[in-house]
C-alpha cells in the first residue's frame, strides 16, 4: 500500500468522522417558547406537525391565566360558551388545526402523538376576550416522526465514529491494531511440528468430498504456481484454492456469498467512501494491492468484512483465470488471506496490512461462504507436489499451512 493511498484513506476516515460528529450533534426535536396572550382567543404557535410527530406542551410557570381568575361570563354559569366545557374556566387549552383537530386541556405537562398534518394554537378557556392584557410563557416541543429511530441511529453513528477514529489512528501510526494475537487461528488450522511436518488438521465445518479428483484436473493443479509475487518478483501469499466454472458463474456465486469486488482505483475509492459515508451507507470495497500470477495482475479482488472495520481487518482474496481449462470449463486460481491489522512493511518501512499467519483458516472461510449458497457441486482438498507449508509473504510476515488446495467445482 503506497503512502499516497494511506494519506487518501486517512483523509477519508477523518472526513467521515467529522461528518458523523456533525450528524450526531444535530438536534432531533424543535423547541420554542410561546407567549400566550389573554388579549386574543387563540395564539398561533407557528409550529406545523406531521402525522406521527410527538407534541409536548409545558406551561411556565403554571397553567393558570396570568390575570386574576375570572368566572366564565356575567351570567356566572359554568361551562356556557367555553371552548372546552370540561376544563376549568381560565385554564390553558390547545387546538390542532385543521377542523378535524380537537381542542384539549393542557396540564402541567401534556404529551401526545399527532395523528395528521396539523398546526398548533394555544389559548385560554374563556368565553370571550377580556380587558385583562397579559401573557404567559408556554414551552412547546415537536419531535419529528423520523426521530422514532433517532436513538438507534445515534448509537449507530457513535459506533461508526468510534470505529473510524480507531481505524484512522491505526492508519497514521502504522501500528498493529487488531488486538488479536498473531497465533489466531480457526478450528480448521493445521499444526506444524518442529521439523516442519504437518499434523492432521482438526475437523472443519466445511463439508468436502472424499472422491479422488479427475487425473486431468490433478495434472492441471500440479502445474499451477504455488505462490503469487509482487511487482518486484518478491514471492508472497500462497495459492490456496481453485474454483472451476465460467466467469459468470464464479461472479454469481461470490456475489451470493456476500463477497464484494474491491475498488481498483484509489481516487475512485476515496470518492465512493465519502459519498457512501455521507449517505450513512457502508463502504465495503476498499482497494487492495496488486499482486501477480501467470505474469499478470489479479483479474479480480474480493473482500468481506464488517463495515468500517474492513479498514484494518477484512477477509479477502485475489483470483486469476488459469491459462488452461478443464473439461471445457475455466479454472480460477485464488490466494486468500485474512487481514488482521497494520504493521511496518519490512521492505520499505511503509504501512501495510498484516495477515493472520494461519492462512488455512481463510481458505476454509472462503469455501464455507460458497458452500452456504448451494451453488457449488463439490468441495475437495488436494495436496499438490512441493506444497507450501511455511513461508513469508512479500512484506516479510510469516505464515503457515497444511499445503492443501481447496478445489471447488461449481454446478
Amino acid at each position: 500500500m503506497s503512502r499516497l493511498s494511506i494519506l487518501l484513506l486517512s483523509a477519508t476516515l477523518l472526513y467521515a468522522c467529522l461528518y458523523l460528529q456533525a450528524q450526531s450533534a444535530q438536534p432531533t426535536a424543535q423547541e420554542i417558547n410561546v407567549q400566550v396572550s389573554t388579549g386574543q382567543v387563540w395564539t398561533d404557535t407557528g409550529i406545523d406537525f406531521q402525522a406521527g410527530d410527538t407534541l409536548e406542551i409545558t406551561p411556565v410557570p403554571s397553567a393558570e391565566m396570568p390575570c386574576a381568575r375570572m368566572s366564565d361570563d356575567s351570567s356566572g354559569t359554568q361551562g356556557v360558551n367555553l371552548p372546552l366545557s370540561s376544563a376549568p374556566v381560565g385554564s390553558l387549552i390547545a387546538r390542532l388545526n385543521p377542523p378535524t383537530g380537537s381542542i384539549f386541556a393542557v396540564g402541567k405537562v401534556t404529551k401526545l402523538a399527532v395523528q395528521e398534518t396539523s398546526h398548533l394554537f394555544l389559548g385560554w378557556n374563556v368565553s370571550k376576550v377580556h380587558d385583562c392584557r397579559a401573557t404567559a410563557s408556554v414551552k412547546v416541543q415537536r419531535t419529528p416522526a423520523s426521530s422514532a429511530d433517532a436513538s438507534a441511529s445515534s448509537n449507530r453513528k457513535e459506533q461508526l465514529k468510534s470505529q473510524l477514529l480507531n481505524a484512522a489512528q491505526v492508519f497514521m501510526s502504522g501500528q498493529f491494531g487488531s488486538g488479536k494475537p498473531e497465533s489466531t487461528a480457526s478450528n480448521a488450522d493445521s499444526t506444524l511440528t518442529s521439523g516442519g511436518a504437518v499434523a492432521s488438521p482438526e475437523p472443519s465445518a466445511l463439508k468436502t468430498s472424499d472422491t479422488s479428483l479427475d487425473p486431468t484436473l490433478r495434472k492441471l493443479l500440479d502445474g499451477l504456481p504455488r505462490r503469487v509475487n509482487d511487482q518486484f518478483n518478491n514471492l508472497g501469499d500462497m495459492v490456496n484454492f481453485v474454483i472451476v466454472g465460467s466467469q459468470k458463474d464464479v461472479q454469481s456465486v461470490l456475489e451470493a456469498a456476500t463477497w464484494h469486488v474491491a475498488d481498483t482505483d484509489n481516487r475512485k475509492a476515496i470518492l465512493n467512501a465519502v459519498l457512501q459515508t455521507y449517505d450513512n451507507k457502508d463502504y465495503l470495497a476498499m482497494p487492495m494491492s496488486t499482486l501477480y500470477l501467470f505474469g499478470r495482475k489479479q483479474d479480480f479482488g474480493y473482500e468481506m468484512a464488517e463495515p468500517i472495520a474492513m479498514v484494518a481487518s477484512r477477509h479477502h482474496f485475489r483470483i486469476w483465470k488459469a491459462e488452461s481449462t478443464w473439461d471445457g470449463k475455466e479454472v480460477w486460481v485464488g490466494a486468500g488471506t485474512h487481514d488482521i491489522g497494520f504493521a511496518k512493511d519490512k521492505r520499505n518501512n511503509n504501512v501495510t496490512h498484516k495477515i493472520d499467519p494461519a492462512v488455512d483458516g481463510e481458505r476454509d472461510n472462503i469455501g464455507m461462504s460458497i458452500q452456504k449458497t448451494n451453488k457449488a457441486k463439490t468441495f475437495s482438498y488436494y495436496l499438490p507436489p512441493n506444497p507450501v507449508q511455511e513461508a513469508k509473504n512479500a512484506t516479510g510476515d510469516g505464515y503457515h499451512s497444511d499445503g492443501r488446495l481447496l478445489v471447488v467445482l461449481l454446478n
